[in-house]
């Protein structure tokens, strides 16, 4: 693995002569990003002989509390695990006040155990070598779908949709519709130069199906690089959204009568001289595309709880919502798991449609690229595509619960094969940890429910 060079810390320095702090990151299990707030001169160190980093950092829960079951706590006396700069991910953050960077990094593959084998990244990269020892090199793109919320609640206490620049309300779905991306032109203006000075291909931007809610994708590319920058996309439009007074909310369904928020995943292969390998003047691609969306339906199941991570995830499943129900695959076809869209020829690629914009990117591509892999590897085939309604159609549902997708993952032997039994051991603990303690909480829903009735 190449980390970047101390050179690369001088020029950025020499650069930008006003920068006072550095935000350093990594990101977790669960997607948040967990770091250090540095000082300028603290940068160069970084870069010459890494940063040590507790290893509980990499073993949290969603609400950032020690899992002690990860191994990551008592059982190595919360060891310093040794982190390092990644290429390219030393960039400005325009929207702060006072003159601050960002730089992500990643656990070193020696210095940084017992914590490597929890580090998202590089389990995608284990995955990505992996293909590419079969002369396979997965390229990949995300679209992300996000609220624009007020920081400001209600007068019941729930969010609601940020006021536009007319002062007014978002109450209607406009799909599609250009008044309501004009209306918050100011808050896309400063996304679009915030992606262009982190070198962020943010390309259309389009109001999605429900009042506030709204999608920016990113350009294709290789896999890895693709899965930065929907990190760095991600932390980029919460914080300018904040800077807007405004809040970015990427929470698979926080409105039950409104649609949920996906991370729209599209991938294809390549060879080691960039050709697609699923170009075809067929509209299904080619037979290596069918094998790699054999793999992914088969490996649906066992990765569920990577696409969908979070109990509310399981809310988005819904018939008739544009969010997938059962593992069917379809050639421009909405209505299914995984979706082959049309266009020229060298276009052809799989868009994959079941992840919640809760995911973390570097996990949910980790399945997509394994499931590929395996389902190229034992030539499999996924069947006629379905044409017509998909929700119709469907003969088998996948489950809607949170703990059916745990236990299925922590029952998978292709999952322990595919992302090894160490990563397996610390992400599951992390989410079994949560399980337990969301169904432990005594809420609102509750007390509607039952406190009268039962």
């Amino acid at each position: 693995m190449t980390f970047a060079p101390p050179s690369h810390a001088q020029a950025f320095l020499a650069d930008n002569p006003d920068i006072e702090l550095i935000e350093l990151f990594i990101l977790d299990a669960n997607g948040i990003p967990r770091g250090k707030l540095l000082h300028r001169e603290e940068l160069l160190a970084l870069y010459q002989t890494g940063r040590p980093l507790p290893s509980t950092m990499l073993g949290l829960s969603l609400q950032g509390e020690d899992v002690e079951n990860t191994g990551l706590v008592w059982d190595v006396g919360d060891i310093d695990c040794r982190a390092y700069p990644l290429e390219g991910s030393l960039v400005r953050l325009p929207w702060r006040q006072i003159p601050t960077a960002a730089v992500q990094v990643s656990m070193h593959p020696s210095e940084g155990l017992p914590a490597t084998v929890a580090d998202p990244r590089q389990l995608l990269i284990r995955v990505i070598e992996q293909l590419q020892a079969d002369g396979l090199y997965p390229v990949m793109a995300c679209e992300l779908e996000f609220y624009l919320l007020d920081q400001q609640r209600d007068a019941q206490g729930r969010p609601q949709p940020a006021l536009d620049q007319d002062g007014a309300r978002p109450r209607q779905t406009q799909v599609y519709g250009l008044r309501e991306l004009e209306q918050i032109e100011p808050f896309l203006k400063d996304v679009y130069a915030a992606c262009k000075a982190q070198g962020i291909p943010a390309r259309t931007a389009i109001s999605e199906y429900a009042p506030g809610q709204v999608e920016i994708t990113l350009e294709h590319g290789d896999a890895l690089l693709a899965m930065d920058q929907a990190v760095r996309y991600k932390r980029l439009v919460k914080g300018v959204a904040h800077a807007h007074g405004m809040q970015a909310c990427f929470m698979a369904k926080p409105f039950d009568h409104l649609a949920g928020t996906g991370m729209h995943m599209h991938v294809s292969l390549a060879d080691a001289q960039g050709n697609n390998l699923f170009a075809s003047s067929d509209p299904a691609g080619t037979s290596l595309l069918r094998q790699a969306v054999g793999g992914m339906l088969a490996s649906l199941l066992d990765s569920l709880l990577l696409f969908c991570p979070n109990a509310n995830a399981y809310r988005r499943f819904q018939a008739n919502s544009y969010a997938p129900l059962a593992p069917t695959w379809g050639v421009d076809n909405r209505t299914v798991s995984l979706r082959v869209p049309g266009g020229p020829a060298h276009t052809r690629h799989v868009e994959h449609r079941i992840c919640g914009a809760d995911a973390n990117p570097y996990l949910a591509a980790a399945a997509i690229l394994a499931g590929i892999h395996h389902g190229i590897r034992q030539q499999l085939d996924p069947g006629a595509p379905v044409e017509g309604n998909g929700y119709a159609q469907a003969k088998t549902l996948l489950p809607t619960d949170w703990l059916s997708s745990l236990q299925a993952l922590q029952a998978s032997s292709w999952a322990r094969d595919a992302f090894g039994h160490e990563f397996l051991r610390v992400y599951l603990a992390v989410k079994q940890a949560e399980y337990r303690q969301f169904m432990a909480e005594v809420g609102e829903q509750d007390w509607r429910w039952y406190l009268t009735n039962a």
